[in-house]
């Protein structure tokens, strides 16, 4: 006996097993002291008693034991009920209750287990079986706690997971304000320095033009009658003195006079080329035009066709203007909104190899309005350059992104061109591009300012006729406005006209 209990006593030093805290509730003291006695020898179980039914409920839920033992039948009490009170409490609503009864009676242990006993013995019950149970019915119950500890400390996680989250979106949400936020004031300085610049510009040339202007029509008159009085003089006095033969050969009057003529034919031009300058740099900053103002959209891509002079040489510029109503827009922004796309498919242009390399397609840019519905409208900017990679597609509109040299471009154009269609005007901007056939730029906008537009496809068709990029029906080539705006001006009345100097 003693060799077994010093084994046994070895194993529990080798696999130590945390202690059982068993609450034994009687109002026998008999059977609680043989309880007692029973378990004794066990060092793993410890024992606590109550003889006192009414104060069973506060004992266990200051206790709280691995298991409860409980009389099934009190004197003062009834043990089916307290067993529900334990089963109620939420300190101790989990421990395994064991009812120790005296009958064996199928009825009885029912209505036990039906209260929420565990589990059903009949006392005093043999001391290998209790131990077994209440060692068994304490394992489960740390099981329990731990999978609860578990699970609560996984919802933790979660929820502190989901915090981690939903802060982590709100810095990057507010380092893309910030970003905004810093494109939007680098930008408004610039406007409002170039705004200034412009203004000044064509306040101060426009006073010397129109004096130059307002006396060249007088000029062309007084030659004119010079020169029929020249040639009066040559008809009364057809045999001059050798003075004045002299001069008429060395002046060589007739040629003279031809090219003075067209001299001042091509003066006047540039005068009226000077003023259309003038005016589309005042129509491209309205300056003193902060506000909404309700604008003819044609006249801003007129304008910043007009500014862009010399770099559209060589291009074909094809116009599908439809008759559209005015909008309320900041005209000054999209004026810049214009200027970025159409400079930066001019550059794709002239920088793509596959144009340099097929002489037989002509360097193109497409311009066409529509109404899309009586709120809001379409304008489309396309080119036959080289297009966009998918790659990139997705990353045109980020600040300072850019695929050209540092010294080439900020990566702020189509970003501050975004932010101004979208934000500042309620509309839509897209790019559809399929690399090596162009790309085409929709922006929608709203006939009255902030008035948002959802964000469906529009149904609006481009004549893109020599556009390999088309995703659209072109329409038949007689049915487009196509020209080459250093050969001719714009038919376009209000528009600047592009005089060949």
């Amino acid at each position: 006996m003693s060799e077994l209990k010093e084994l046994k006593s070895h194993h529990q030093s080798l696999n130590p097993e945390p202690s059982i805290s068993v609450l034994v509730i009687d109002d026998q003291p008999i059977i609680v002291e043989s309880i007692r006695r029973l378990l004794a020898s066990e060092t793993d179980i410890e024992v606590h008693t109550c003889n006192d039914p009414m104060l069973a409920l506060s004992i266990a839920s200051e206790l709280r034991p691995s298991v409860i033992l409980q009389a099934l039948a009190m004197r003062d009490a009834d043990g089916l009920m307290l067993v529900k009170f334990l089963r109620a409490h939420p300190l101790i609503k989990d421990v395994p209750i064991i009812v120790l009864s005296s009958t064996d009676e199928s009825q009885t242990q029912a209505a036990a287990f039906q209260s929420g006993a565990n589990d059903y013995l009949i006392k005093l019950p043999d001391p290998i079986e209790l131990i077994a149970r209440l060692r068994y019915h304490a394992k489960a119950y740390s099981n329990l706690l731990k999978r609860n500890e578990a699970e609560q400390a996984l919802l933790q996680n979660k929820v502190l997971k989901a915090r981690v989250e939903e802060r982590t979106k709100e810095l990057k949400q507010a380092l893309i304000d910030l970003k905004q936020a810093q494109t939007k004031l680098t930008q408004n300085e610039k406007m409002s320095s170039m705004g200034q610049l412009v203004a000044g510009i064509a306040q101060e040339v426009n006073k010397p033009i129109s004096f130059i202007y307002g006396n060249l029509n007088d000029m062309n008159s007084y030659i004119k009658d010079l020169l029929d009085l020249i040639k009066t003089y040559q008809e009364q006095y057809p045999q001059p003195n050798s003075i004045i033969h002299n001069k008429l050969e060395k002046l060589d009057l007739e040629f003279t006079s031809k090219d003075l003529l067209e001299s001042f034919i091509s003066l006047q031009s540039g005068v009226q080329r000077i003023r259309d300058l003038v005016l589309s740099l005042k129509n491209f900053s309205r300056f003193n035009e902060s506000e909404l103002k309700t604008v003819d959209i044609r006249e801003g891509l007129e304008s910043t066709l007009a500014l862009l002079g010399d770099q559209l040489a060589g291009v074909t510029i094809e116009k599908d203007y439809s008759n559209l109503p005015k909008i309320s827009c900041y005209a000054s922004q999209l004026n810049q909104v214009f200027m970025h796309i159409i400079s930066n498919a001019l550059q794709a242009i002239k920088a793509s190899d596959a144009l340099k390399s097929e002489q037989t397609k002509s360097p193109m840019l497409h311009l066409s309005t529509s109404a899309i519905d009586e709120h809001k409208i379409a304008i489309w900017i396309a080119d036959n350059g080289p297009g966009i990679s998918p790659e990139i597609q997705d990353r045109i509109y980020e600040p300072f992104f850019t695929t050209q040299a540092a010294s080439a471009g900020t990566g702020l154009g189509l970003s501050i061109s975004h932010q101004i269609v979208t934000v500042q005007h309620g509309g839509r901007l897209k790019c559809y591009s399929v690399p090596g056939q162009g790309a085409k730029f929709l922006i929608e906008l709203p006939v009255t300012a902030h008035q948002a537009i959802d964000d469906q496809p529009s149904n609006q068709k481009i004549n893109t006729h020599h556009l390999a990029a088309s995703e659209h029906p072109s329409e038949h080539p007689s049915d487009r406005s196509s020209e080459r705006l250093s050969d001719r001006p714009s038919d376009r009345p209000s528009a600047p006209r592009l005089a060949t100097v």
